[in-house]
């Protein structure tokens, strides 16, 4: 079973396809810069010493340890709660092959397989693996989804923005029907079973997978749902220390996340409001969801760019987006795909 998950990981991750999305990912950035440029920072753009500053460079370091530790903790304890227990080193080369494949896949669908994957192969049953990423992720959409909404309607930032006027009732829509999906794969995971089924049956009559196949999949695929569905019963009922630490780490690994705007722009001499800031960010990251692009490359700096056009001039803003993407996307990508590939050479050498 391993050897056939792999083969399959492998070639749905060939290097054409990786190298395609990862171009997508660049050219769709610069396009999200240059309307940034264009349309709010008053076509000007200046470098700033003070961002390399010993101090700023310090506390970067400092707050970007905080971020990369509690997202390994998040799902380190996810784990313990489901009885599974890895050792940090492969919890923490998890967490950048999942900010690789998570940035140059649409709507981080690469990132969740990923995890699946580097989790099975480390001896996590693929139904416990779903379950564990599944629940980290479940976590920070709650936070996020809840968070939104407030600051949305209590941020004066937001006085006056389509988001919060036209868009507010579709915003409402998709919060519920994203929620709503979570809620029916964590408590109602039996209801997934026939739609499924039937998806497979589809593929099989249109000849898309064969009849062997079929048969082979269609077992596994009850077989790891009822899997996943026993696995979040388990999690719940899991040792209420690891649960909660599960819980605390999310949050911090969010609240370091929404902080590194507000330090960037701290560092230029801005009386930066935190609140304001960590709320644009909540808002921004949930836009992020809903993009189409790998790693919402190009979205997430036009709504960035839109919504902190009022606190930093137009010399700063591409300083401070591309500074902030660097910082938490570009930097955890680079050492992803390092890691990635180190692990698939080490996988090739190994006697089959």
């Amino acid at each position: 079973m391993t050897d056939n998950t792999e083969t399959s990981y492998q070639k749905r991750t060939s290097a054409r396809r990786l190298i395609l999305f990862s171009v997508l990912f660049i050219a769709l950035t610069a396009v999200g810069l240059y309307a940034v440029y264009d349309q709010f920072a008053e076509r000007s753009i200046s470098f700033d010493a003070r961002l390399i500053a010993p101090q700023t460079l310090v506390a970067v370091v400092a707050l970007l340890l905080v971020y990369f530790i509690s997202d390994g903790l998040r799902l380190h304890f996810t784990l313990r709660a489901l009885g599974h227990r890895l050792s940090f080193l492969v919890i923490f080369r998890l967490v950048f092959i999942n900010l690789f494949f998570s940035n140059v896949t649409p709507m981080a669908t690469g990132g969740g397989f990923a995890q699946i994957w580097y989790l099975h192969r480390h001896g996590v049953p693929v139904g416990r693996a779903t379950a564990a990423t599944t629940i980290r992720t479940v976590l920070a959409v709650l936070f996020i989804f809840s968070l939104t909404p407030v600051f949305l309607l209590t941020l004066d930032a937001f006085d006056g923005q389509t988001i919060t006027g036209d868009l507010g009732f579709a915003l409402a829509i998709f919060i519920l029907l994203y929620l709503g999906f979570f809620i029916i794969l964590l408590f109602r995971t039996r209801w997934l079973i026939g739609p499924l089924s039937s998806l497979l049956g589809a593929l099989n009559r249109w000849h898309l997978i064969s009849d062997t196949r079929h048969q082979r999949w269609q077992f596994k695929a009850r077989r790891e749902m009822l899997r996943f569905s026993q696995s979040f019963s388990d999690y719940l009922r899991g040792r209420p220390l690891f649960v909660a630490l599960s819980v605390l780490f999310t949050a911090v690994f969010l609240l370091s996340l929404f902080s590194f705007p507000a330090l960037l722009i701290h560092s230029l001499g801005y009386d930066v409001d935190y609140l304001v800031s960590l709320g644009l960010l909540v808002v921004t990251t949930f836009i992020m969801y809903f993009s189409p692009t790998p790693g919402a490359s190009g979205i997430s700096e036009g709504v960035f760019g839109s919504f902190f056009s009022g606190i930093i001039s137009g010399n700063h803003l591409i300083l401070v987006i591309v500074s902030w993407r660097l910082i938490t996307i570009y930097l955890g990508m680079i050492i992803g795909l390092i890691v990635l590939q180190r692990e698939l050479i080490k996988n090739r050498r190994k006697p089959g």
